[in-house]
């Protein structure tokens, strides 16, 4: 990340580097390192040490790339962090060269499946704080390590001796069973998710017609045949999407 925006800047390309290091920062950063660093903070110990150390390593470095755009505020919250002068007269971050493409993808796979999971859980009207009890099988994967953290950002419970599952999400190499009984009024979900079945089935009859006349493709200008495909498109998934979460509805 440092070399990319080092180019950025040699070539004057202030719109692209601050869009890099906003999404660094926003969603890598904050929005993902910050809320796993949560479970491990809570532990306690040499390991939350560790983790302390990193993302403070990490807020510095962020801080003195950003501080050429954004410089008042990266400069209050820099000599709060570090307790030091000034940002201004702090050394340009170098690029250390490091990669761990292992740990990068055991990360990816884990964003993977809290994504995945938080996603089929709005689809199924779950309220973002509900916790369901849920039994995950991450054996021969590497997030076994990542148990308590996915538990606690996806609102999970232990599975349990009455546990049965009534949806299964295989993601990433793992499985998350989740037991949605009591957690949902599955006739009116699956009623409500039939209706809009049926809107976007009309949607994709609708548009498939438009794409078969020749005679419309003839005469209709490229755009108005282009946004008939988008349409169709978004109609495809939108089918494919909502046959999944009725499939995946408790049975019974």
């Amino acid at each position: 990340m440092v070399a990319e925006v080092d180019a950025y800047y040699e070539d004057y390309q202030f719109a692209k580097l601050s869009d890099v290091l906003y999404h660094f920062a926003w969603d890598e950063v904050f929005d993902w390192y910050v809320e796993l660093s949560k479970t491990t903070f809570a532990k306690g110990g040499a390991e939350a040490d560790a983790a302390r150390r990193v993302l403070g390593e990490v807020l510095d470095v962020t801080l003195r790339l950003l501080h050429p755009v954004v410089p008042f505020v990266t400069e209050k919250l820099w000599t709060s962090l570090t307790g030091q002068e000034s940002v201004v007269i702090a050394d340009w971050p170098g690029d250390s060269g490091f990669r761990d493409e292992a740990a990068e993808r055991e990360i990816e796979n884990l964003q993977q499946v809290v994504t995945e999971v938080r996603r089929f859980r709005a689809d199924q009207g779950l309220q973002p704080g509900q916790r369901v009890p849920a039994r995950l099988e991450l054996s021969g994967t590497s997030l076994a390590a990542h148990e308590d953290a996915m538990r606690s950002l996806l609102r999970l419970q232990p599975a349990g001796e009455d546990f049965t599952a009534t949806a299964s999400l295989p993601v990433a190499g793992a499985t998350v069973a989740l037991d949605l009984s009591g957690a949902i009024d599955v006739e009116a979900e699956r009623k409500r998710l039939a209706k809009d079945l049926a809107a976007a089935e009309k949607d994709k009859a609708q548009t498939t017609a438009k794409l078969s006349n020749e005679g419309f493709l003839a005469k209709a200008p490229d755009h108005v045949v282009e946004k008939i495909r988008t349409r169709q498109a978004t109609a495809e998934a939108d089918i494919a999407r909502i046959t999944a979460q009725l499939a995946a509805l408790p049975k019974g």
